[in-house]
């Protein structure tokens, strides 16, 4: 495994804001319905009504939903009139997944690290008889 391998914070990722701002979009994507809320966005914005079409629940709930996808800077809601139409923001996934792949190389890396342990162990004369005392 490389030495250098570093898990950094946030500020140091350049994230807009700090390690809070993460956490809440991870809650926000914690739920199902704002999920399905994301997904919907990711292929057009869409008034409010149009993204409560899908789900069994008020209006109001569904808005509730949508403050929290704001909050964590998901979602953007712009008023056309008396319509309001959100659109999706992906700056904060885009950081949430550097995030995400920071780990991901770090377990690659431990990963690899133990297979070659492994392979160097079968390597070694009398591996199999180590193996045989283990068992």
């Amino acid at each position: 495994m490389k030495n250098n391998t570093v898990l950094k914070s946030a500020e140091n990722r350049g994230y807009p804001g700090d390690d809070a701002h993460l956490d809440r979009v991870f809650h926000a994507l914690s739920d199902p319905t704002r999920r399905a809320i994301v997904q919907r966005l990711s292929g057009s914005s869409g008034t409010v009504s149009a993204l409560a079409e899908p789900f069994d629940m008020s209006l109001n709930a569904v808005s509730k939903h949508l403050k929290v996808l704001e909050g964590a800077r998901l979602i953007k809601r712009d008023i056309i009139g008396r319509t309001s139409v959100c659109s999706l923001n992906i700056d904060p996934l885009m950081n949430a997944n550097e995030w995400i792949q920071q780990y991901t190389q770090f377990w690659n890396e431990v990963l690899d690290s133990l297979e070659m342990h492994l392979d160097a162990d079968e390597a070694e004369p009398g591996a199999a008889a180590k193996k045989d005392e283990r068992s």
